[in-house]
């Protein structure tokens, strides 16, 4: 008996007018002889005999606890002195086995009378509050049991997609939640709770899963890959330091490591407790283990379903044998690649030969961030795009130029910029993150090395994105690369952003294109105001008065607010849209205002902005234009069959973007 035990009787029996127990004597009275010594709340007790009371105190314990009078056991006497003294003398010495055995009795017994607890009892639990309380004591464990079925129900069914979650849903019958609870009744009682904890940690665990998958296919279009994506964990916290602010970036960060541990802790607990429930009532749960698993036989062979939703699923069983796959297909991955990039059609043509029709010419390749087909064909975006592509050719054909378009195909969606550049530029289909590492670390020529390999041009890179230490850079063979810290700017950062468009392409000019007596230049250019989350967003103005960046403070404090905007997806479309006019004019008056008889623009977007953004479309399709004023150039890739103009065609020629590199140097070698 401890101290709080004793406490609370010899309060308890003071209060009531009786005599205290000599504790010494280790006995205590039977109920029968004391009644007038109960505190008010025992008395209430002791008063309800029924099943209700019975259940009440209980019925929702685990077997373990269910022996609610191992007080008395251990004095070894009691109103059930003998059952009580085997109960105590279990706990201490009989085997494993037996023990698991009397406790399971011990329940089972619970569950059908009301057991003589003294006050203060150890069964009483929460510190006597279910003793005194013992209706509403029912009430929370009833409650309790609820909840934790409808969290394992919510686990077992909850997509693993946004757009699919709908009432229809949850109301499936899972072959996995039928096959869990047919085996957890079949186990002994230690195996059956070994079983529950695993079972709990893994559906945690799956859960868990199935919300990173939500964001990235929020994001990416696409879930998460087990083997490749950890590093885009550590991009994402970045992301949200540089939209939302150090504070916005440790809140989130918190948050997420808060709700994983929650959902961890809180379907174990939930699956322990119903495995509890189902061992006390063990006939009851075997027939609905039954008739589930009949009805879930039955719905599969007739395909019963409710609108598009099957009512029978095995969809956490296909969800991990496709995440086994996944992983599988990763490590598989590597070996493919290495063939694939062993295969240069131009590794050894000499360097005399190499981009002969563009010797002498200033060539720039430029991307514009998440500049996707969706800007085009969408019917909400495609007025005011249309208008911003046909003022842009326009003002390009009054200053001379001439341009044609296709579409190229994108090996992300989303995000992962930096996966279609070096697809773009290497020939190769870098789709993940392994391929990016496997690449950068080789010996591969991309496009911007041959052009430095003939050495008849500068190669330099804008690089605005770039904020810390870029190695990579290196591989591509650029002799000097600008990011965001040597661009000359002193503004301010619009949320992810940290330089507006316009500022950059006068950047370039300022420090390479409009030095005099410079070497032809090939310049790889990355415009990032149109970069998730388009708010708040910068404008055009005067190109004199760009200056240091300085006047963009005020444009910023006139701009929207990211938390704002995001609340309404149409809002978050209006805002990507207009950054795609942003750079799209920003590129085009640059070229009016500064592109001479040498200029050779080649501009593409990376890829498709957000599934927020997309609204449903699942291409991955960009636009890509070629821009010159010399004729002789756009002579060489009339047998593409690009359309005229900076809108592409619906029907124009659509490639993958790993195939533009080799049909440009042909274009543009001496074959071309």
């Amino acid at each position: 008996m401890s101290l709080f035990t004793r406490s609370r009787q010899l309060s308890d029996t003071t209060e009531g007018g009786a005599e205290p127990d000599d504790d010494t004597s280790g006995e205590e009275r039977p109920q029968a002889e004391k009644p007038e010594a109960e505190p008010d709340g025992a008395a209430g007790a002791a008063s309800q005999t029924g099943p209700e009371a019975a259940t009440g105190a209980d019925s929702e314990t685990e077997p373990d606890q269910a022996t609610g009078a191992d007080s008395e056991a251990a004095s070894g006497k009691g109103p059930d002195g003998a059952s009580h003294k085997a109960s105590g003398a279990g706990s201490g010495k009989l085997s494993e086995t037996e023990s698991d055995a009397a406790s399971e009795a011990a329940s089972e017994a619970a569950s059908e009378t009301v057991p003589d607890e003294a006050p203060g009892a150890a069964g009483a639990g929460w510190f006597g509050w279910r003793r005194r309380y013992p209706r509403t004591a029912r009430g929370v464990s009833v409650g309790t049991t609820v909840l934790a079925g409808l969290l394992v129900v919510f686990a077992l069914l909850v997509p693993n997609r946004i757009e699919k979650i709908e009432f229809a849903s949850f109301v499936r019958i899972p072959a996995e939640g039928v096959l869990l609870a047919g085996l957890l009744l079949a186990l002994p009682p230690r195996p059956r709770r070994i079983t529950a904890v695993i079972s709990g940690v893994f559906l945690g665990l799956i859960t868990v899963l199935k919300f990173v998958d939500m964001g990235f296919h929020q994001v990416l279009a696409r879930p998460f890959d087990l083997v490749l994506d950890w590093i885009l964990l550590d991009d994402a916290t970045d992301f949200l330091r540089e939209s939302f602010g150090r504070t916005g970036q440790v809140l989130a960060v918190i948050a997420v490591i808060v709700l994983l541990v929650a959902v961890l802790v809180l379907t174990t607990l939930a699956v322990v407790r119903l495995t509890g429930l189902m061992d006390r009532h063990r006939p009851v749960a075997a027939r609905t283990v039954l008739i589930l698993g009949t009805a879930w036989i039955t719905c599969m062979t007739l395909g019963v379903q409710i609108g598009t939703v099957p009512i029978a699923t095995k969809g956490n069983a296909e969800f991990v044998g496709n995440r086994v796959d996944q992983v599988r297909a990763g490590l598989e991955d590597a070996r493919v690649f290495q063939k694939q990039a062993a295969v240069d059609a131009f590794a050894k043509t000499p360097p005399d030969q190499l981009l002969t029709g563009l010797r002498g010419k200033d060539v720039l390749f430029t991307f514009i961030e998440s500049y996707g087909r969706v800007a085009i064909d969408d019917p909400a975006m495609a007025q005011q795009t249309d208008a911003a592509l046909k003022e842009g050719t326009s003002r390009l054909k009054g200053a001379g130029f001439e341009s044609r378009s296709g579409w190229l195909q994108s090996p992300v969606t989303g995000a992962g910029s930096w996966l279609a550049h070096s697809t773009f530029l290497s020939g190769l289909w870098i789709k993940n993150q392994q391929r990016y590492r496997s690449l950068t670390t080789s010996d591969r020529m991309t496009l911007t090395k041959y052009f430095g390999k003939t050495g008849a041009w500068r190669t330099v890179g804008i690089v605005p994105g770039v904020r810390r230490a870029w190695p990579e850079g290196r591989f591509f063979g650029l002799d000097h690369i600008y990011d965001s810290e040597h661009l000359g700017y002193h503004g301010p950062y619009f949320s992810w952003t940290p330089v507006p468009d316009q500022f950059s392409m006068e950047a370039f000019q300022r420090l390479e294109h409009g030095k005099k007596d410079r070497e032809p230049i090939m310049a790889e250019i990355i415009l990032a105001s149109s970069h998730n989350p388009w708010s708040p967003m910068a404008r055009m103005i005067d190109w004199e008065d760009l200056g240091d960046g300085s006047v963009f403070h005020r444009i910023k404090k006139e701009g929207t607010d990211p938390t704002e905007v995001w609340k309404d997806p149409e809002k978050v479309r209006t805002e990507y849209r207009k950054a795609i006019e942003y750079s799209l004019r920003s590129l085009t008056e640059w070229v009016e205002r500064y592109g001479d008889e040498d200029t050779v623009l080649v501009f593409l977007g990376d890829h498709q902005p957000v599934p927020t953004v997309l609204a449903g479309d699942t291409g991955k399709d960009v636009p890509i234009s070629i821009v010159a004023k010399d004729e002789k150039v756009l002579e060489r890739v009339a047998d593409w069959g690009w359309t005229d103009g900076l809108k592409p065609a619906p029907d124009a020629p659509r490639w993958g973007m790993d195939k533009f590199r080799d049909r440009f140097m042909t274009a543009y070698g001496p074959q071309g």
